[in-house]
Order: C-alpha cells, then structure tokens, then sequence
C-alpha cells in the first residue's frame, strides 16, 4: 500500500483546524495540525507535505509570513501554499499573498466541495512526484547494477584470456613437437587439424585480451606515418591462407598512387585482417572477396566487400556490440566469440575512425567500411 500523502493545517484557532479536518479526512491522508507558524515550521522538518493550508490571520507569525519563510527555504520552497481566510481578499491583499508563494485563496466559511476539489489536484501532483521519485531511484539502482556487472564481466574476460594463454601455449609446444616426430598420414591430419583449432584457440584470446586491454584504457596506439598499401598487405599475408581455403577470389583495389595515414600498422593490419578473415568465413566456397581503399576529401574510406552470406537489415545495426551473432553463424564450428567485430569498432575509433556495414540481406553479401583522417601531409617524410 502506499503511504499517505501529508497535508499541512495551520490556524490558531482549534474549531478551525477541527472543521478544516473533518471536510479532508481520508484514509489516504495524514493531516497535520499547526495552530501557530512556529508549530508549522517544526512538522516541516520531519515532513514532505503535498500541500499546505494556511489560515492569514494569526497571532504572532501570521500566514504571509510563514509563506515567506516557507518560500525562503530550500526543503519547503515547492510546497503549494492555499490561504484560507476570513476577511476579504481585496486585490492588495491577494498581491501581496500572490507574492509569498501562494498558488490560491480560500474564503471563509468553507465550500466542502471547493476545498476538496482544490486539495485533489495537489495530491495527485504529489503522488506523481513521489512516483517519479521511485522510478528514478530505481533507474539508479539498475544503472548502478549495470555497471558493476560490466565491470565483472570485463574482469572476468581478462582473468580467463590470461589463464587460457598458458595452456595454449604449452599445447602450441606439443604440436611443433608432432610436427618433428609424426610421420603417419592418419597422425599427420590429426595433428594438422588439432593446429588448426589452437591458432584460431589463440586468435580468440588475445581478442579477448585486446578487448579487456581496451576497455581498461591500456592500449595506446603506436602511431606513425604509413601508407595504405603496407597495411593492406600485411593484411592480406595474416588472411591468405583462410581465402584459400575456401578457394575464394580475391582482389586487391587500391590506389596505384601512395595513401599515407597517421595509424598504428600493427592495428590497422589487425583490423583488415578481422574483416578479411570474417568475409572469407561468412562467404560459400568459391566466393569473392574484394579489399579497396578509396580517397575522399581528407578521408580514406577502406572497404572489404564479398558475396558471402549477408546481414539481415534489423541484425545491422547491432552487429558490432559485444558477443553479436547472427543465428545461422552460431551454428558453425568455428564462428568464434562475437567480439571480432566489436574489438574492430574499438581499434577504429581510437585512429578517430568510423565503421559501417551495409547489406542488403541474408544471402547477398555486405560491405564493411572503415573511414578514417589521412595523413596531415600526405607527402612522405624527408
């Protein structure tokens, strides 16, 4: 049940207060009393009132001036104030309440209906505050949880990738061994096979290393003036071997004239090779795939296009978060994590960068495109 919302009763005068009690009364309120302004400053203190009825003419602190101290005070300064009244609330007298704070005035003797109609509308506003309120803290709270769950996540992600990294190791160690010692055909495939899945074992953990790295601030980018081709190239050596293997065509469109950047190689090279290596796992056997860089103002635009198996139009947009996949991608062996895609949105956007993917649906190929800052100067360095 919720609470009762608190009203405020400030007349000097007992019956008053009495009478102004009967007409309210309601399970749903709590009426507090005051027969002076010093009374009425102290229950404000304790108490968040939705509205505050004040008689005008009292003895010592009259109503105007409680309004004034009510107005002056940073805990009460949105308390509705309604004057109740006796005399007749001529136009300076109305000014003069109008200016303490007061949002009516209520002539003396009552109208039942007038008063609870009036009081109704502060207690809806106040139950809307108070709901407000609740909404907003829980908000926080969730935020809060948010937060603290990333951060475990991202910490347990670190803690794992780094634990991972020893056995692979050990086991990267064994198979070079094989490599010397096998020698039958039926060993020899199993040994290639079981190479095959530790180095794509390994690329997984140090993208979830470089994923934690990032998101803990401890990449810093190692920038030098280098051209598109050479990070083109690096690319395409990390990448040849998976192309192949699916018997894919590749081509190579770049500017024949010198592109220079402001980039880290390792990472920029990192980059292509995460878009190359996922267009030639996405793309049937035999498909095509196509690296292009392209000049535009002070822009290079660097795209990795195949028509492979495509992005459906409402998977776009989120195919860059963290552990995205699409669902038929889930089912192959080796379609990773899901965070390929997200550690290249991170990689491009601390070389200033954009990402984006376009396709036109499922089965017709896409189009991923890095657009990031030339070189200040694009003339080589002396």
């Amino acid at each position: 049940m919720t609470a009762p919302v608190p009203l405020l009763l400030v007349d000097d005068l007992a019956e008053n207060l009495i009478s102004l009690e009967a007409l309210l009364k309601r399970d749903d309120l709590l009426l507090l009393k005051a027969r002076s302004g010093e009374e009425a400053l102290e229950l404000l203190l304790v108490h968040d009132v939705a509205l505050a009825l004040l008689d005008v003419q009292m003895p010592g602190m009259n109503g105007f001036e409680l309004a004034e101290f009510l107005r002056g005070s940073e805990r009460t300064r949105h308390v509705p104030i309604i004057f109740v009244t006796a005399g007749t609330a001529d136009a300076q007298r109305r000014f003069r309440g109008y200016e303490a704070g007061a949002v009516d005035f209520i002539q003396k003797p009552i109208e039942a209906d007038i008063l609870r109609s009036k009081a109704e509308v502060f207690i809806d506003l106040y139950r809307q505050r108070q709901q407000i309120a609740a909404q907003r803290d829980a908000l926080e709270e969730a935020t809060k949880a948010l937060k603290s769950a990333d951060r475990r996540k991202d910490e347990f992600l670190a803690i794992l990738a780094h634990e991972l990294r020893n056995p692979v190791t050990a086991l990267n160690a064994g198979i070079h061994l094989l490599k010397k010692h096998v020698t039958s055909d039926r060993a020899v495939m199993v040994r290639d096979k079981m190479a095959g899945q530790l180095t794509h074992l390994s690329r997984l953990i140090e993208d979830l290393l470089d994923v934690s790295r990032i998101t803990e601030g401890k990449v810093s980018l190692q920038k030098e003036r280098i051209q598109l081709a050479t990070i083109a190239r690096t690319a395409i050596e990390a990448s040849q071997t998976q192309i192949d293997e699916g018997g894919h065509t590749f081509t190579l469109d770049i500017p024949d004239v010198a592109v220079w950047l402001d980039a880290d190689h390792t990472r920029m090279a990192q980059v292509v090779t995460n878009l190359l290596n996922n267009a030639a796992k996405y793309t049937p056997d035999g498909g095509a795939i196509v690296l292009s860089g392209r000049v535009r103002g002070e822009r290079c635009e660097i795209t990795v296009s195949d028509n492979g198996s495509g992005i459906p139009a409402e998977r776009q947009s989120q195919i860059f978060d963290m552990f995205a996949q699409l669902e038929d991608h889930r089912a192959q062996a080796s379609s990773g994590l899901g965070i390929g895609l997200a550690l290249v949105r991170q990689l491009v956007q601390l070389h200033g960068g954009t990402i984006a993917v376009a396709s036109e649906g499922r089965g017709k190929g896409s189009a991923f495109t890095v657009d990031m800052p030339l070189a200040a100067d694009e003339s080589p360095p002396s």
